[in-house]
């Protein structure tokens, strides 16, 4: 991998928490954006003022924040809009991501300085669409999801200067680069509006004409999922992704958990970064089967797929369901810590369940991993030891002294125990 940049690894980021743990466990970048503008309405806590906030706390590390103005824009929408630039203008964000070339020429006329991302909404799909992009003032291209590896190549010699992002791991879209339909078709609620039911992932029947009763299309007795695709996974591919040139990986995922970003953003941040400084190709291999395993061990997927990118798989759907369950559950994250005589203190909020008994492993940035094994864990409130919290409404927070030093935002999981069959 000699004479190959590092490409820059983008993160979701759904709030200002996740925008601080996709930064605490190696993001380079988050996209983020206010619900009405960003094709994320009812997953997105972020306020302009979290966004400011975040946009600081980004630039302090030395990283990048994207806001993401990638609606397609009804009539009713060109004024608000006109306003938010306003506003973005004075806040800062290191890009704007655009799909509708409407609100790139608002953009360019209120800000012409920021710097423009074209959305993969736009469904760039060939050179000579990405060339006409990088002439209206396009630094950057998010490419759709629904190209070759090669066809990446020839779009990026054929754009020369003009940056390439490609996603690599994530949720995928039953149709063409997010651009579905079927949301607004059967509830009102526009996936190009923002407002995604997520139909694809829905059971389906058959009723004919007329009649009452269903017929069922099922391949086992958990039903039909017709349109349920398989999710991306593309981290043992790296290497040839980073040979053609590629600027930015990104990770999909705004409306996923702390411990999704911890696992999928450390493993990719790790991988980058073993593949930059090994030359050897057989510990590389090694390396990143290693980091696939772990992903598709300790989190919940609908299975993984290359998509795309890579010919010779012969199905991307999932017809089985939604979420094949993982042995591992999310039991709590790190708030802070502190030095003690016995080890370091590390504050803790749980989530779900944390119990003392259980295998426990913590996961740092880059996807540094430990045993915790006869972990002391004392409740905040009462100072008692004890054995087990919970998280839920309260989340509650308790003490574990450790001895290794974990930062902020590492998080925390237990192996399920095995249930009797």
């Amino acid at each position: 991998m000699q004479n190959i940049s590092k490409p820059e690894l983008l993160a979701p980021a759904g709030n200002l928490e996740k925008l601080k743990t996709a930064f605490a466990h190696g993001a380079d970048a988050v996209y983020c954006g206010v619900p009405d503008f960003s094709l994320r309405t009812r997953v997105n806590d972020f306020s302009i003022e979290d966004i400011a906030e975040g946009i600081k706390y980004a630039h302090q590390l030395g990283k990048k924040v994207y806001i993401t103005l990638n609606i397609l824009a009804h009539e009713n929408l060109l004024n608000d809009i006109k306003e938010h630039v306003k506003i973005l203008k004075k806040i800062g964000p290191d890009a704007i991501f655009i799909a509708d070339p409407g609100v790139a020429e608002i953009v360019k006329e209120i800000w012409p300085e920021v710097k423009l991302s074209l959305s993969t909404q736009a469904n760039c799909t060939n050179s000579a669409s990405a060339i006409f992009w990088a002439k209206q003032g396009f630094k950057r291209l998010i490419l759709s999801r629904e190209l070759s590896l090669e066809d990446i190549g020839l779009i990026k010699k054929g754009v020369g200067n003009t940056e390439i992002e490609v996603f690599v791991h994530g949720a995928l879209c039953s149709s063409y680069s997010g651009r579905c339909f079927l949301s607004d078709y059967f509830v009102g609620r526009s996936a190009n509006q923002g407002d995604c039911a997520q139909p694809c992932r829905w059971e389906y029947e058959i009723k004919p004409l007329g009649h009452k009763k269903a017929l069922n299309i099922e391949e086992d007795n958990k039903g039909t999922y017709l349109l349920n695709s398989k999710d991306l996974c593309l981290i043992e591919r790296l290497p040839e992704i980073m040979a053609v040139g590629v600027n930015a990986f990104k990770i999909e995922g705004r409306a996923k958990s702390v411990y999704y970003l911890a696992n999928v953003i450390g493993t990719y941040r790790r991988a980058i970064d073993f593949i930059a400084v090994n030359f050897d190709q057989e510990l590389i291999e090694k390396e990143l089967k290693y980091l696939k395993a772990e992903l598709e061990a300790k989190l919940n997927h609908r299975g993984y797929t290359e998509g795309f990118m890579f010919k010779g798989e012969e199905n991307l759907q999932n017809y089985e369901g939604n979420f094949p369950s993982s042995e591992w559950e999310f039991c709590g994250q790190v708030i802070s810590s502190s030095k003690v005589d016995n080890g370091y203190a590390l504050k803790v909020r749980v989530h779900n369940t944390l119990l003392v008994e259980d295998e426990l492993e913590i996961i740092g940035p880059s996807y540094n991993i430990s045993n915790l094994q006869k972990v002391k864990i004392q409740d905040i409130k009462t100072g008692e030891d004890v054995l087990e919290a919970h998280g839920g409404g309260g989340e509650q927070e308790v003490i574990m002294t450790t001895q290794q030093d974990w930062p902020a935002y590492s998080v925390l999981r237990r192996k399920l125990p095995k249930t009797a069959s």
